[in-house]
């Protein structure tokens, strides 16, 4: 029985683009199909979007067939009931991949579908995680080149995630990986830090990112620093922490102080003056309360919403050459609509 390879692409709002990456993905494929000797499978996440990539999507799945009649590759296509998120898309295409071996990368041709053949070398070479190292970033401005990089040396500081610097989520994983990721509940998702925190064997493959074929990007400022922000309060206390330190240091201050003016009204017979300098101290004082409290609550909202066990994400429809794939692969696919496997 062959191999399956799998190949999970989030889409959000890419009519522009789909079509270009579904026929460079497939034309490589069917590439490494007959260097591997393996088959392949295409799992397309539509993530609630807007405009026609859904249809353009469908266009796909129904004609792959006829445009690719090598008979060992598979299109699949899984549509939310609404936008749930890149790193929920990238989940459901894990949890919804029938591969012996599962790739993950952009719909926006950023991610070269060339390199999954490295990928899949080093997968066969032992790897159970093979991920995408940028050797160069085409198109992208200096200040995200440089706000990336202290993001990366931030979650290793804080989270203490052997994140690899300049890899993102195109990546190629073993099955055995993708069964143990997707056995983790967590509803705030960094995916590119989760897969690290598995362990197994781990390798890079080097590739140049090329600039954004068309259509505009889906991570805005906002995004990424909400994106940051999930990823260092889903990894770390060290906010809390901080925190602690910060209310400490300050408490010695202020019993420093007070130490002070007691000694110069009691000794010196001096009063202190300064009603200005004492109303910087309480706005001060004010300020780092109200930021603890709210870095409290940023955690205790996350409990929150972790302890309503709600579904990772809600699918819409799904279309699938199911009976397509290798018989062993069937038996696994079982009913994903809740977002969580059976």
């Amino acid at each position: 029985m062959l191999e399956l390879l799998s190949v999970v692409v989030p889409c959000y709002n890419e009519e522009e683009v789909i079509l270009e990456t579904h026929q460079r993905l497939s034309v490589e494929l069917e590439r490494i199909s007959a260097e591997f000797d393996i088959a392949y499978e295409i799992v397309y996440v539509n993530d609630g979007s807007r405009d026609a990539t859904l249809r353009l999507l469908h266009d796909c799945h129904s004609n792959h067939g006829s445009q690719y009649p090598s008979g060992r590759g598979t299109v699949s296509v899984v549509s939310f009931a609404r936008n749930f998120g890149h790193q929920m898309a990238l989940s459901a295409g894990l949890q919804q991949a029938h591969g012996d071996a599962i790739a993950v990368m952009d719909a926006d041709l950023q991610d070269p579908p060339a390199t999954i053949g490295d990928m899949v070398r080093e997968w066969r070479a032992g790897s159970d995680v093979v991920y995408g190292v940028r050797s160069s970033r085409e198109g992208e401005s200096r200040f995200k080149l440089v706000t990336a990089a202290a993001f990366y040396r931030l979650m290793r500081t804080m989270a203490g995630v052997e994140l690899p610097a300049d890899a993102g989520d195109f990546r190629l994983m073993s099955r055995r990986a993708v069964d143990v990721f997707n056995a983790m509940p967590e509803r705030h998702r960094f995916v590119r830090g989760m897969i690290p925190w598995l362990g197994f064997r781990q390798s890079p493959v080097y590739y140049a990112r090329a600039a954004r074929l068309r259509g505009t990007t889906k991570y805005p400022l906002r995004r990424m620093i909400k994106l940051a922000f999930d990823a260092v309060t889903s990894f770390s206390t060290v906010p809390l922490k901080i925190t602690f330190a910060l209310g400490i240091v300050l408490a010695l201050t202020a019993i420093g102080y007070l130490g002070w003016v007691l000694f110069e009204r009691l000794y010196l017979g001096t009063p202190v003056r300064g009603w200005s300098s004492l109303m910087a101290v309480v706005l001060v004082l004010g300020a780092v309360q109200l930021v603890s409290i709210g870095v409290l609550g940023e955690y205790v909202g996350r409990i929150f919403e972790e302890v309503k066990r709600r579904p990772l994400y809600i699918v819409d429809e799904r279309a699938s050459r199911i009976a397509a794939l290798p018989p062993a692969k069937i038996e696994s696919s079982g009913d994903m609509r809740s977002g969580h496997q059976p």
